[in-house]
């Protein structure tokens, strides 16, 4: 039995996916709360939250995803940083989640990644859980109605959970796998329940698509000032530097909060939903966040609640410390209808120092932004992947480096382009810890990071002065309103100073080693800003 409204000549049957039990095309909000209770995915939380846990995996898995090597990308694909999988093992994967799908029933939503109609890619994702078909539902753009009856997907994502991949049969490393195939344009996600996997495979195919465009795909939220898209700022970072929290703005406009283009014409969103962390989530600092925690269709994964009440724990990371919720844009007061900025007029680099050795913001020469951006510096922060249990320093090349199939220098070279056509303030905001490294510092305080900010925003930081700093060579402010001055000087806030220097030491160190690898790729301005 098919229910739900699809194009008739595109149907699952049409693309060689038969045998299913029933399969549920396009189903809205409702239906799938509806389907995902009735079927024990979840519980209804308050105010109509779908309460779900994801098992095993409450991150990615990076180590279990493969890019397939076809005649098509295998010249273009990066393959030191994407595990390849050979076609043949493709399709006998393929052939056996098709014949383990039989019978069962499915979830189909067709939906689209990217604001800008010039740019989006059109996607289908089959679902075996009733919460996933939501959850992706809320994370990419949703076609009217009278659009789903001449859908024809670019790509399909089936994502199959209770799957389990033979790792010497199939060619990967466990039963967890995701497996893109450019070539056949199918993405196959099994064995674990994670929904981030849905959402990061579809950034992974604009990212291999876009930059063939010239179109900049970028792991960053950004926002605009109100009623001036032309004033667009963009936040680069990865899972636990702030691009969410500090792209919610209440005195700006949400244009999202995780993955954008940079196109001819401007800024867009490839989504439109949010995917917020809740670990430690309070009305006080983020009251629009929080208030989606308790509205109708918000999937809320890995929280523990209270069984009676459901009444949220935003402290108790007993199931992991990433934590989420997902939530559709609109339910953020100030987010754009559109999802459209202008060119960016301010770039602003995330990292999270877990060294505590970077000043909370610094200004960047177009250089030195590709620099930093090539470096990625930041530490992952526990539970955004498999096995991170507290912060790990790591080099994330365009600070998205899990998601990017191309070489970096792709990237790099479109937004050093960008910077120069359009002209972009570049800033480096480091979230992490200041007075001392991981397990003796302390985080750096939101309300500064907030004021430096606004101030680079509107113009009123450029006017400060700025000292040279020794370790790094960037621009960092000595003064600045509303935020004490001895954050501003990383050294000053240590009470060992010669521990301090030392820790610099090995940061510049470990900078230096990092970016020896693409010094065969870039200009002679980038090697000139390196560090070491």
């Amino acid at each position: 039995m098919t229910t739900g409204r699809v194009n008739p000549d595109f149907t699952l049957d049409d693309q060689g996916i038969n045998g299913l039990g029933n399969v549920y095309y396009n189903l809205l909000e409702p239906a799938l709360v509806e389907e995902a209770l009735k079927r024990n995915e979840g519980k209804l939380g308050q105010g109509g939250a779908l309460l779900v846990t994801t098992g095993a995996h409450t991150g990615r898995s990076p180590k279990d995803k493969f890019v397939v090597r076809t005649k098509d990308v295998e010249d273009t694909i990066w393959w030191e940083n994407n595990t390849p999988m050979a076609p043949d093992a493709f399709d006998v994967l393929y052939a056996d989640m098709l014949e383990h799908m039989k019978g069962k029933d499915y979830f189909v939503q067709d939906l689209f990644g990217g604001a800008d109609p010039a740019h989006r890619l059109d996607v289908r994702v089959v679902t075996e859980l009733a919460w996933h078909s939501q959850f992706i539902r809320t994370m990419l753009r949703r076609p009217a109605l009278s659009e789903l009856d001449g859908f024809v997907a670019d790509f399909t994502i089936i994502n199959c959970p209770t799957f389990k991949a033979d790792a010497e049969k199939h060619g990967c490393r466990s039963e967890t796998v995701i497996a893109l195939n450019f070539e056949k344009k199918i993405i196959l996600i099994g064995g674990t329940e994670y929904a981030g996997e849905n959402k990061k495979s579809v950034f992974t195919l604009l990212n291999y698509i876009l930059p063939g465009k010239g179109v900049m795909a970028m792991h960053c939220s950004a926002n605009h000032a109100p009623n001036n898209p032309v004033d667009t700022a963009i936040f680069f970072g990865l899972s636990g530097t702030g691009k969410t929290t500090l792209s919610a703005d209440p005195s700006r406009i949400l244009i999202g909060d995780d993955e954008h283009g940079w196109s001819e014409r401007g800024t867009f969103n490839f989504e439109g939903g949010c995917y917020a962390k809740t670990i430690n989530l309070s009305a006080e600092a983020e009251p629009e966040i929080y208030a989606t925690t308790s509205k109708f269709g918000t999937v809320i994964e890995n929280m523990v609640f209270d069984e009676h009440t459901k009444e949220l724990d935003f402290e108790d990371n007993s199931l992991t410390d990433n934590m989420r919720c997902a939530y559709p844009l609109d339910y953020i007061s100030n987010a754009s209808k559109t999802a459209l900025g202008g060119h960016p007029k301010n770039i602003i680099l995330l990292t999270c120092d877990a060294f505590g050795v970077l000043p909370p913001i610094a200004r960047l020469t177009p250089a030195q932004a590709m620099y930093h951006f090539l470096s990625g510096f930041t530490s992952k922060t526990p539970g955004t992947e498999v096995g991170v249990a507290e912060p790990i320093p790591t080099f994330s090349t365009c600070f998205g480096a899990p998601f990017m199939p191309r070489r970096p220098e792709a990237y790099g070279n479109l937004l050093r382009d960008k910077i120069a056509k359009h002209g972009a303030t570049c800033w480096l905001v480091n979230t992490g810890w200041t007075g001392g490294a991981y397990g003796t510092g302390s985080r750096m305080p939101i309300k500064a990071t907030r004021n430096l900010l606004t101030s680079a925003l509107d113009g009123s930081l450029a006017e400060v002065e700025f000292r040279k700093d020794e370790n790094f060579g960037f621009d960092v402010p000595v003064a600045v309103a509303g935020v004490a001055d001895i954050l501003l000087d990383p050294r000053r806030t240590w009470t060992d100073k010669d521990a301090y220097d030392a820790q610099a030491e090995k940061l510049v160190t470990m900078f230096s080693d990092n970016f020896e690898q693409y010094l065969a790729y870039i200009d002679e301005d980038v090697k000139a800003a390196a560090i070491g």
